[in-house]
């Protein structure tokens, strides 16, 4: 088997409902899309969600990429030798996981078609479906209370609220929410790089009654030593999320015992085979893993949860990237109930095509 052609585009997406985090206000998204065609007629597809915050890409830079770099290396090679691929790829695309991503999206893709299996399967087969947490961004303390009330209402049992603006309004946000929701909804808290020590330790403090399961990247990317004072200092458990770009990330985040928990997202690592081995570190290292994602098309979307699937060590799932997004081609890629959600019975990602 042979790849023979090869394709790529950019697609804007607007949000039904922007949003905004301590860094940030969203209001639309654009994804980059690729199909990976071989000689036996199988199809793979894959997609990047660049985030020039995040990931250092921008929509252009991912086509760039591609069409630069990747499709001369992808022709005419074998698609289910993605490790010899992947591996070829990785030093020219060492500051690019999002296009890295959308390649080994694309060629896991071809796998599970190939196989006739879905990949979760493939990969492990632990679970078949899991509980997604839905993000409330930055709004008033009143909107993030009325939004609380409606994600519950349509069957989600976990509720993510961003914040790491304000620390006294944050705190009312979430006692509020915890008092609107009751105590059998799952509560999580982003701050988005927002505190300080000193101020995430205050905020763990007086949220205590809220029960919170979990903070997400209090403090600064960049100072890992800050996550591990935050770390030693709260009762509930810190999740690092933009500190964790990559394997060696991982493994200086768990020598040194800095973190309760990584959050692996497929656009910051680099895609699927590079999450596994995420994993097989934070496993080691007595680590839980949520699975993550930027503003991601549904395709995008299923390979996050093909990955959560398949192992038995990403205990949580936070991905609702596609939820807003108007006109995404990949719409059905996934199955959401009731807050959880589950692949499709198809072969690869489970999404047919474009």
């Amino acid at each position: 088997m042979k790849i023979t052609h090869i394709e790529a585009w950019a697609h804007t997406m607007r949000l039904s409902e922007p949003y905004t985090i301590a860094y940030e206000k969203v209001n639309s998204t654009t994804n980059v899309f690729l199909s990976l065609e071989t000689n036996q007629g199988i199809v793979g597809y894959g997609c990047a969600a660049p985030d020039e915050v995040i990931t250092g890409e921008t929509s252009a830079t991912v086509l760039g990429a591609l069409n630069e770099i990747a499709v001369p290396l992808l022709k005419g090679t074998d698609p289910i030798r993605l490790a010899k691929i992947l591996e070829r790829l990785k030093e020219s695309l060492k500051s690019q996981p999002a296009t890295l991503a959308a390649i080994d999206m694309a060629l896991h893709d071809i796998l599970g078609k190939v196989a006739h299996l879905p990949l979760w399967k493939i990969l492990g087969g632990y679970r078949d479906r899991i509980k997604t947490s839905v993000t409330i961004g930055i709004v008033p303390v009143e909107e993030t209370v009325k939004q609380a009330r409606e994600w519950v209402a349509k069957g989600f049992k976990c509720l993510k609220t961003k914040g790491g603006l304000d620390l006294h309004t944050d705190v009312e946000k979430v006692l509020k929410v915890r008092e609107t929701v009751g105590e059998r909804i799952e509560l999580r808290f982003d701050a988005n790089q927002g505190y300080t020590v000193e101020e995430s330790i205050q905020f763990v403090e007086e949220t205590k009654s809220a029960s919170l399961e979990l903070i997400e990247q209090p403090t600064p990317k960049g100072q890992p030593d800050l996550l591990g004072r935050v770390t030693s200092e709260v009762s509930i458990p810190v999740m690092a999320d933009e500190s964790l770009m990559s394997l060696r990330d991982a493994f200086r985040l768990a020598r040194r015992d800095l973190i309760d928990m990584v959050n692996v997202k497929l656009m910051k690592v680099g895609g699927i085979a590079e999450a596994l081995q995420i994993n097989a570190v934070a496993r080691a290292a007595g680590l839980e893993v949520m699975v993550g994602c930027m503003d991601e098309s549904g395709l995008a979307i299923a390979a996050g949860l093909h990955f959560a699937l398949a192992r038995p060590n990403v205990a949580y799932a936070d991905l609702d990237g596609h939820l807003a997004l108007l006109d995404d081609p990949s719409s059905g890629a996934v199955i959401l109930k009731k807050g959880v959600l589950s692949p499709t019975d198809n072969p690869g990602l489970g999404f047919k095509g474009m």
